[in-house]
């Protein structure tokens, strides 16, 4: 197995292999300070690897209970965070209890949110299922649920005590989740490594085929370059903001749309292209670096453009209640260059009327 260490304060390891879910058991037996495990998943994952995942953990003697919520966003909320701290509570679990992610990133964030705040916080491990869990949302802490007005709006930093990826279950995706996974791929290009975004050009085809070998090389390489950013910034103070590429949209798009209708992926691969024209706009980079993003996305089967029957001015209204806006204006994380971003504050009205241009390109390029 890859190991990527992360070097906080509670250092902890991203563990990276191919066909390694057997041995989840003799990983997490070290981490578990008593014999009690939660395993938080949703059914269809559970039921492809729950009963796998639960004999290896009781092959070296931990004790593997399942809480099952549903799939989708819609788990993410306070109301199934209150179903978790139910069944917790009425099976008399101790701070010496870990939780186990078994899922995607809504099932990563769910169970880190829960962990971090029952009993003021027992330890939690990841074991992401999906290509966007695992090169981005199982790493760094953040965890979260969402509010009706907005994604991710109530949450914690709380740091796993392990990530643990098998990369082959990413070959039983089905084919939109994967695709929607290489957005953040190609965020990682864009914002730290231009070797990254050409290795995914000259690669696409066979990541799309979800061939093992260049699905497992840009796991390890998404989850260094993450590592490396929270390692400088775990509470996102500064650095950690160029992670949010393409979000600021994206976001908005989806709690705009009831985060039913676009997968995360889909969300922020408009989000970025947004961004990139939103920078040339600027002046800050070049068509060239616009036109190339756009290619790529469209390759791998990501759309580019604002799609139709989106309300602006709700997209604009959500994106006002991000993360980032301070000061009463917009933080967008901009590119400069390939592998190369920076954080600036845009005027309401300038993003207004970037993002005007953007819902027109539309007609042109179909």
């Amino acid at each position: 197995m890859q190991i990527v260490e992360v070097p906080l304060q509670e250092r902890y390891s991203i563990a990276i292999g191919m066909n390694c879910l057997s041995e989840i058991g003799q990983a997490v037996k070290p981490l578990c300070a008593s014999t009690q495990v939660v395993i938080v998943s949703s059914p269809p994952i559970f039921r492809r690897f729950g009963g796998s995942i639960q004999r290896s953990l009781k092959r070296v003697g931990l004790h593997a209970a399942m809480m099952v919520v549903p799939d989708g966003e819609r788990a993410k909320s306070l109301r199934w965070a209150s179903a978790l701290y139910d069944r917790l509570i009425r099976g008399k679990y101790e701070r010496g209890a870990t939780l186990v992610a078994l899922g995607g990133g809504v099932i990563g964030d769910l169970t880190g949110f829960v962990a971090s705040t029952y009993l003021r916080g027992v330890p939690y491990i990841q074991l992401p299922t999906t290509l966007v869990a695992q090169v981005d949302a199982s790493i760094g802490g953040k965890t979260a649920v969402n509010h009706p007005r907005g994604k991710n709006l109530i949450g914690t930093f709380y740091q796993p005590a392990l990530v643990f990826s098998d990369v082959a279950v990413l070959r039983s995706l089905p084919k939109r989740q994967l695709v929607g996974g290489l957005a953040e791929v190609v965020k990682y290009g864009v914002i730290a490594d231009a070797g990254l975004f050409a290795y995914l050009e000259e690669h696409c085809g066979e990541l799309l085929d979800a061939r093992s070998g260049p699905l497992e090389q840009i796991v390890f390489q998404s989850a260094r370059i993450k590592a490396d950013v929270v390692v400088k910034d775990e509470r996102e103070a500064g650095l950690r903001r160029v992670l949010n590429y393409g979000h600021t949209l994206g976001h908005a798009i989806e709690a705009t749309t009831g985060f039913r209708r676009f997968h995360h992926g889909e969300a922020v691969a408009i989000g970025m292209q947004f961004a990139a024209q939103l920078s040339a706009g600027l002046g800050l980079c070049d068509d060239a670096l616009v036109s190339r993003q756009r290619k790529l996305l469209e390759r791998i089967g990501l759309p580019a453009v604002l799609p139709a029957r989106l309300d602006q001015q709700r997209l604009l209204a959500a994106m006002a209640l991000d993360k980032k806006v301070k000061g009463g204006q917009w933080h967008f994380v901009l590119p400069e260059r390939l592998g190369r971003v920076r954080v600036e504050p845009v005027e309401a009205a300038r993003v207004r009327q970037i993002l005007a241009a953007f819902a027109r390109e539309r007609a042109a390029h179909t």
